[in-house]
């Protein structure tokens, strides 16, 4: 599911150009594409096509999977009926370690082990990757995508006239623009797919907190990738967040309709979630930074730990999943919070130590961790001003 600039994320939208990049994005913006005509079929004879070849390449969702199933089958019970019709639906897993699902127009969905592992015996994880690729399904993304980059085609984009308008004249083609559009309307795909998946939860007994819960795990283990392209299919993990905010109310409302005791929904008592907001980098003295990091939290019970974690690494750092000790190399300050105001801002003093290698950029990093360690979020750090 991708979200962040790109995504370990992250969460492509094809896969060998027919199926449909799933784990990422969301928004609010107004669908504005091609309508699907009655007779078009091509999406679903293609994914039928592609079935063979990609169910060799994956095992079925049993064993160590099988909670996975159990959430996919009761979801789909969720699914009207004669939209569900269409479809062959199926769970399945890509054993490859990799972090992302994505989804067939025929009505499969493939999970990769890593993603798999991610969400491990969590119905409530489960649910909230596999409703974003069933809404893809139900509302045929895969078509919706190839019939608006055909009218890209066919419209020619931007077309500009070169030369006197009353002789023959050559024209060129932006393809920037176009692959611009294509992008923007890709991102709005991803957003209509998570407002309906929200939705799907609810009814079926997952708490939509599942969904941010979810993309928090993937933005801490994530790569920064920098600014955000304009070519991008999925938005970044902090712009779900702002764009899923009204939609992730409207589903708890929902959900606490149908599911009063939460406690006995199917998916049990909502996660813990932390939305971090990008830290803000103040220098106060030579060598030394203070960083303030605002955090809201939801159904938080005791107290959550904020980690500032900073050193000399190469481009890319990897991310742990749990901390236990003082990282091997580089340094941390720690801080407790309730987080029990709508808005709390944790403030820590990153100092860099004279013993430091100078090989290497300083990197920091923060984390949000539970009682036992886990993470639940990570914000990205700021360029460290000189």
């Amino acid at each position: 599911m991708n979200s962040d600039s790109s995504m370990p994320r992250r969460l492509l939208f094809t896969l060998s150009g027919y199926l449909l990049w799933a784990i990422a994005a969301f928004g609010q913006q107004v669908l504005d594409g091609p309508q699907i005509p009655s007779d078009f079929n091509l999406d679903l004879e293609t994914g039928a096509g592609l079935r063979s070849q990609f169910m060799a390449q994956s095992v079925a969702a049993t064993g160590r999977y099988a909670t996975g199933r159990l959430v996919f089958e009761r979801l789909i019970e969720q699914v009207p009926k004669p939209s569900a019709a269409k479809f062959a639906w199926d769970l399945r897993i890509i054993e490859d370690d990799q972090l992302n699902a994505y989804s067939s127009p025929d009505g499969a969905i493939y999970v990769q082990s890593g993603l798999a592992h991610l969400a491990d015996q969590s119905t409530g994880l489960w649910a909230a990757l596999l409703s974003h690729e069933i809404a893809h399904i139900v509302r045929r993304d895969w078509a919706r995508r190839y019939l608006y980059r055909k009218s890209l085609e066919s419209d020619s984009a931007i077309s500009i006239v070169l030369g006197d308008p009353g002789l023959p004249s050559a024209s060129w083609t932006s393809s920037e623009k176009a692959s611009e559009d294509l992008g923007s309307f890709c991102r709005q795909l991803e957003i209509a797919a998570d407002r309906e998946s929200l939705m799907l939860m609810a009814r079926a007994g997952y708490h939509p907190d599942f969904v941010p819960a979810l993309h928090h795990l993937l933005h801490a283990q994530s790569f920064s990738t920098g600014s955000r392209s304009p070519y991008a299919m999925h938005p970044c993990w902090e712009e779900r967040d702002r764009e899923l905010m009204s939609a992730y109310v409207a589903a708890s409302i929902e959900f606490e309709h149908r599911w009063p005791e939460w406690y006995a929904s199917p998916g049990g008592n909502p996660p813990i979630v932390v939305f971090a907001e990008a830290p803000a980098v103040r220098k106060t003295a030579p060598k030394q930074w203070e960083i303030q990091i605002p955090i809201r939290c939801e159904n938080l019970a005791g107290a959550v730990e904020v980690v500032l974690r900073a050193g000399s690494a190469p481009e890319n750092v990897e991310h742990p999943r749990r901390f236990y000790d003082q990282p091997e190399s580089g340094f941390e300050v720690r801080q407790l919070t309730g987080c029990t105001s709508p808005r709390t801002t944790v403030t820590l003093t990153l100092v860099d130590p004279p013993n430091r290698s100078k090989a290497g950029r300083l990197w920091a990093n923060v984390y949000v961790l539970d009682a036992w360690g886990a993470v639940l979020g990570r914000a990205e750090v700021p360029k460290l001003p000189r």
